[in-house]
């Protein structure tokens, strides 16, 4: 992921320039600027496309209409051939949206297909802010007297902004003449395939031909890049799957894959990664920690995370040491989010008795992505200069996922989590490793207990009780405090309400 800062009305350049220095780990190949008429744009590239002519902002023949963006445009190839390749001047994925906007205005974001945050200014005053659908791409802004900033991450903006910055909205656009407006949604009604069929009844073989398939496309256009791509392997199902399929792809043509874990010594995602590696055959790469070591991590991984909210910090500590790890060998790595999401992996979906039930549940799951698990997965990247791909998230995946009867997602004795993902990879991966159930990240790689024991600790009963009302949801337990304590010493001016998402139970 690279990292952008925009601004319309009036402005100090100076502001811009602090913002993009605070981004500068988002982007260390580069970094760039421009004045735009009545706006700002700014903009740190970590380059995996088109290396040598992409620099951003990104201008047209004209030089009078320019972009800025973060994330992966998958299109943009086929865009090309429709615009006019001769058109073009560089390799670049967002070029394909500068394209696109300079001949069919916003109306042609609606093509856009991919994980996206930009922003587009002119010579004449046109400026628009664009998000992806899911919010995959971070984005942030925050108005004040007739002045709009907008950043990559909470931390870019001066301590007096923050309170004022809230995430931009996803699937949403913003200008000056029409303000804010949705261009894009997810499915939000009933599945709309086989409605006839009962939640029990085996579905036919052409509907797990169709997921493995989506999966297969998804894996296969997340490894287009300029750069080496790897993986994150935890040895659950849905990185063992995305490894499987990159492996395979990669070795067809000759190349080597690389997957990288993380755990205490001994821990199952360290043993169960092992295996998978081995079996898809993957160059494997371990980080071995010590519970001392993660716990004096987690003061510099709040401060990374811009969250405070357990059951992240759980998962963000390994996932920051994997990282770690990779930046030494790869700039891009394939990640397993979102698989929960679509196909109700998650242990408290097991509770819930019908589909219609459920598929409410995953979508308002998958709606609050942006800031928590996709969050999550932004910024330990990004604080390693690496970008992450989600195959999983892919819109094509995630429509098809959303449209499959929700029944069939229900979980049983029969029928573990994510069963229909499970079957629709046999053979792909042991049986004992394709349907080993489901741990958290956490608790796979042995964090929950270490993290929850000791910073628990750190605060008392009394504490909680007299500070637990800083927020609304309260703070739950002594070790949540402890985290919103070293939160606003990280991060002071930032009002948690407004700009932090949490896993709160209802």
């Amino acid at each position: 992921m690279s990292g952008l800062v925009a601004a319309f009305g009036p402005f100090e350049p100076g502001l811009g320039r602090r913002m993009l220095t605070r981004l500068a780990h988002r982007g260390p190949d580069g970094e760039g600027s421009r004045q735009v008429a009545d706006a700002w744009l700014g903009h740190r590239r970590l380059a995996t496309v088109d290396l040598q002519g992409g620099a951003q902002p990104l201008g047209n023949d004209a030089g009078d209409l320019w972009i800025i963006g973060d994330g992966e445009i998958y299109n943009h190839r086929r865009l090309r051939t429709e615009l006019g390749e001769q058109s073009f001047r560089t390799g670049s994925d967002h070029e394909a949206a500068l394209r696109l906007f300079e001949r069919e205005g916003l109306e042609g974001v609606e093509r856009l297909w991919g994980t996206f945050a930009f922003v587009i200014a002119g010579e004449d005053g046109r400026f628009a802010a664009v998000r992806d659908r899911l919010g995959v791409a971070p984005l942030y802004w925050a108005r004040r007297n007739g002045t709009v900033l907008f950043a990559s991450e909470l931390k870019a903006f001066d301590e007096d902004w923050r309170g004022e910055a809230e995430p931009f909205p996803t699937g949403h656009v913003w200008t000056p003449d029409d303000g804010l407006r949705e261009w894009g949604s997810l499915p939000s009604g009933p599945a709309v395939l086989m409605r006839s069929r009962r939640p029990d009844e085996d579905p036919p073989e052409w509907v797990f031909a169709a997921i493995r398939d989506s999966v297969v496309r998804a894996v296969e256009f997340a490894l287009i890049a300029d750069v080496p791509v790897g993986a994150f392997l935890s040895g659950g199902l849905d990185s063992s799957v995305v490894c499987a399929i990159a492996a395979r792809s990669l070795r067809e043509r000759g190349r080597a894959f690389k997957t990288f874990a993380a755990g205490l010594s001994g821990s199952a995602d360290l043993v169960a990664a092992r295996r998978v590696a081995n079996h898809v055959g993957s160059e494997h790469y371990e980080r071995v920690y010590t519970a001392d070591e993660a716990i004096a991590l987690v003061p510099e991984v709040i401060g990374v995370l811009e969250s405070f909210d357990p059951m992240l910090i759980h998962s963000a500590v390994p996932n920051h040491l994997v990282a770690t790890l990779a930046r030494e060998h790869v700039k891009a790595v394939l990640v397993g989010e979102g698989a929960d999401e679509l196909f109700a992996g998650y242990s408290h979906y097991a509770e819930i008795e019908t589909g219609d039930e459920l598929h409410d549940e995953l979508l308002e799951t998958i709606r609050g992505l942006h800031n928590l698990g996709l969050q999550r997965v932004d910024r330990v990247t990004s604080d390693n200069a690496i970008e992450a791909r989600i195959p999983f998230l892919d819109i094509d995946l995630v429509e098809l996922a959303l449209a499959l009867p929700p029944g069939w997602k229900l979980t049983s004795e029969s029928r573990p989590e994510k069963w229909l993902l499970r079957r629709a990879f046999e053979g792909w991966l042991p049986d004992d490793l394709l349907w080993r159930r489901k741990e958290q990240f956490g608790q796979g790689t042995g964090m929950d207990e270490v993290l929850r024991d000791h910073f628990g600790a750190t605060v008392s009963e009394t504490d909680l009780e007299r500070e637990r009302d800083a927020l609304d949801p309260p703070l739950r337990t002594r070790e949540e405090l402890a985290y919103y304590r070293i939160f606003i010493e990280r991060l002071p001016g930032v009002d948690a309400g407004k700009s932090i998402g949490r896993f709160v139970e209802a």
